[in-house]
């Protein structure tokens, strides 16, 4: 997609303002910010502008959140868990499923060669074509289930045993797609949440989901055995990092906000001088601007299924 430069900005819009020439060093960092304002806001006009959609991307599901641990191990253990692959080695039981850490990846939750869940921290691993997660080590036991009867589920455990101490292990069970997961870009809004693959020639299910603080959370999930879900998302919003040399910079602008920038930063300027007159007409420019790149999505997602469409017996629109 085509872009423009931050400087070619900067330029442009000071000479709207009319310096015939660079702004002052404090206008400058004025202008800066003016341009971070209204970049959000372009941003945030459409959940699909094509340069920021994610379609139907494959996310892990957070299954489990454990919390309870204290003492040096408090962080590895503390945090939420996702389907990995199932066990292989003499050290485990075999087929059974294994989970590890979202964010301290070499924390998992397996079966030992007793039956008995455990989780591990520092546990070295490779996980094979099969699926299967191969030990070379099985790292430090921290917490052991003491269930007389073995459970299949980690959420029916009833009993932990710590390595050492008296800390009593909670497990809460979640469908959970968190904001980030490592090597993805992290997710600014959710759109549409799939079970499979989505807008392919096959159909597929799609969840209903509600988001939170910390992700959007899935409702009727299609089974235990599911571990992943498609998702539809926005990119999150990340603001111009320029704070010098704002004339020459190259960082890229997208094109389909270069004008609409310019010239609703301008009509920031024109209020600032007091000039409310002139800022409206000016802040009209730029809708128009933004209107007519807004109107091309329109165009197109009236003709996809990216948004959910809304239809009766004379028309069809996105929504």
């Amino acid at each position: 997609m085509q872009t423009r430069t931050y400087g070619d900005l900067f330029k442009l819009t000071s000479s709207l303002i009319g310096t015939g020439g660079q702004l002052a060093d404090g206008e400058q960092d004025q202008l800066s910010h003016f341009i971070n304002r209204r970049f959000q806001q372009a941003f945030d006009e459409s959940p699909v502008w094509p340069r920021y959609l994610v379609s139907s991307e494959e996310r892990k599901i957070a299954l489990y959140e454990l919390s309870g641990a204290t003492g040096s191990t408090s962080t590895a253990v503390n945090q939420r868990y996702k389907f990995a692959g199932t066990a292989k080695g003499a050290a485990t039981t075999p087929g059974t499923n294994v989970y590890n850490g979202y964010t301290t990846n070499d924390t998992l939750i397996y079966k030992n060669s007793s039956n008995a869940w455990v989780v591990a921290t520092g546990v070295t691993n490779t996980l094979n074509s099969a699926g299967e997660i191969v030990f070379d080590d099985t790292g430090t036991v921290q917490y052991t289930e003491a269930d007389a009867v073995k459970n299949d589920s980690v959420e029916a455990v009833k009993t932990w045993t710590p390595r050492a101490g008296s800390d009593i292990l909670k497990v809460l069970t979640q469908n959970l797609i968190p904001y980030i997961e490592s090597g993805k870009s992290p997710i600014g809004d959710f759109n549409r949440i799939h079970r499979n693959r989505a807008f392919l020639n096959s159909s597929s299910l799609e969840y209903d989901f509600f988001v939170d603080f910390n992700g959007a959370n899935i409702l009727n999930i299609a089974s235990s055995a599911t571990h992943t879900a498609f998702v539809s998302y926005k990119k999150q919003f990340t603001p111009f990092a320029v704070t010098s040399a704002y004339y020459a910079s190259t960082v890229e602008v997208p094109s389909e906000f270069f004008n609409y920038i310019a010239h609703s930063v301008y009509s920031d300027f024109l209020r600032v001088q007091n000039r409310q007159e002139e800022a409206l007409a000016e802040e009209q420019v730029a809708q128009n601007y933004l209107a007519l790149e807004l109107e091309k999505i329109d165009i197109r997602s009236n003709n996809n299924t990216i948004n959910n469409r809304f239809s009766t017996y004379v028309s069809r629109q996105s929504r």
